[in-house]
């Protein structure tokens, strides 16, 4: 059997490369070789926190863009040689919860997700993909591997965070927290319509990126409480809609309080770090305010990495503005993922290009 390595969460709050058998090509999969990868946020909660659990010598990653190796014989629109986007979601496509409309939580809560959580995920030399043909999207021809490796999790999952939260033309939005997700769901808000966008956050490269992708208001959190400078800013009314992409559980309180009867409050944030998300009673109107909580797990899937794909062929957003670190070789994931840990105050996100 042909070995391979990859970098692996060894076991709760530890990492290291390790060497498994290449992966087995289902009928309808692929294997395939990254060319890009990008650490993630998530990835440092699954090691350092726990979040889902301990896992034993299970290949961490799951934002790639990759060339196929091998595909199953079933298989008919991918072949190897293509370059494709690989989303950080793939669904089982035939699972009642796909033709329900959720195709993220299929087979179970959060079942699509299964790149370093399920099974292996993309920071090795060689990886699976399930359902090839439905799971993976072809790299538009010009499109920069760096660029089109931030749609796979970031773009998709901060843009969905603006879907649900049903922004309407004129909306004014809140989002709170401006990391890459933050600043994809700064960017979904504008393409939907929204009016006045109030950006939370405070890294000068965050700042910058989401004025670019169409921010009219930034609040500091350093500045006082971030509901009271909202409500400020709108003579008391409040937003129309809340995204929640970052900061830890005592934002909750303050989104609801920022928040107009009507609105949504749209969570697109890795929880952790406690077992309970505290909601103000009396500003949540005893939980009658009409004040809705929407949650979901990125879309993943061909036709979802197209449309993304499609955003950025006709200039719409940029997603490479992300991208604040290169690293080359895979060996360098390491390093990567260590800079994505300790995030200093000039990272947005890091990608490893790898080269064919």
């Amino acid at each position: 059997m042909t070995k391979f390595k990859g970098f692996a969460m060894k076991r709760l709050n530890e990492v290291g490369w390790v060497e498994k058998e290449k992966p087995k090509c289902g009928r309808r999969d692929a294997i395939v070789k990254p060319l890009a990868l990008s650490p993630c946020t998530s990835d440092i909660h699954t090691v350092w926190e726990g979040a889902i659990g301990d896992r034993r010598d299970m290949i961490l990653g799951h934002e790639a863009v990759g060339i196929v190796d091998t595909v199953g014989e079933d298989v008919v629109d991918i072949k190897p040689g293509d370059k494709v986007i690989v989303p950080a979601i793939t669904p089982d496509w035939e699972d009642e919860a796909a033709q329900r409309g959720f195709s993220s939580q299929t087979t179970q809560p959060l079942g699509g997700w299964k790149f370093s959580n399920f099974k292996d995920g993309v920071f090795g030399e060689y990886f699976h993909v399930n359902l090839a043909d439905a799971n993976l999207a072809k790299l538009p021809e010009g499109m920069k591997p760096e660029a089109a490796v931030m749609l796979s999790d970031m773009f998709s999952t901060g843009m969905m965070g603006a879907e649900n939260a049903k922004i309407k033309l004129g909306a004014s939005v809140a989002v709170i927290g401006i990391g890459p997700v933050g600043l994809s769901a700064v960017g979904g808000a504008a393409l939907l319509g929204a009016g006045r966008i109030f950006a939370v956050g405070t890294r000068p490269n965050c700042v910058k990126v989401a004025k670019e992708y169409g921010a009219t208001d930034i609040i500091s959190y350093k500045e006082g409480e971030i509901d009271e400078q909202i409500r400020e800013a709108t003579d008391g009314e409040g937003v129309d809609a809340v995204i929640i992409a970052g900061g830890n559980m005592d934002v909750w309180p303050q989104a609801v309080k920022m928040a107009k009867a009507g609105s949504v409050i749209s969570n697109v944030n890795y929880l952790s770090g406690a077992d309970v998300v505290p909601l103000p009673r009396e500003a949540w109107g005893c939980g009658m305010a009409n004040i809705d909580i929407a949650t979901g797990l990125c879309p993943g899937g061909k036709v979802r990495m197209e449309r993304l794909a499609s955003l950025v062929q006709h200039g719409r957003i940029d997603p490479e503005s992300l991208v604040t670190h290169k690293f080359n070789g895979l060996d360098k994931v390491e390093d990567a993922l260590m800079l994505m840990k300790d995030k200093p105050r000039d990272l947005i996100k890091p990608v490893v290009l790898i080269d064919e």
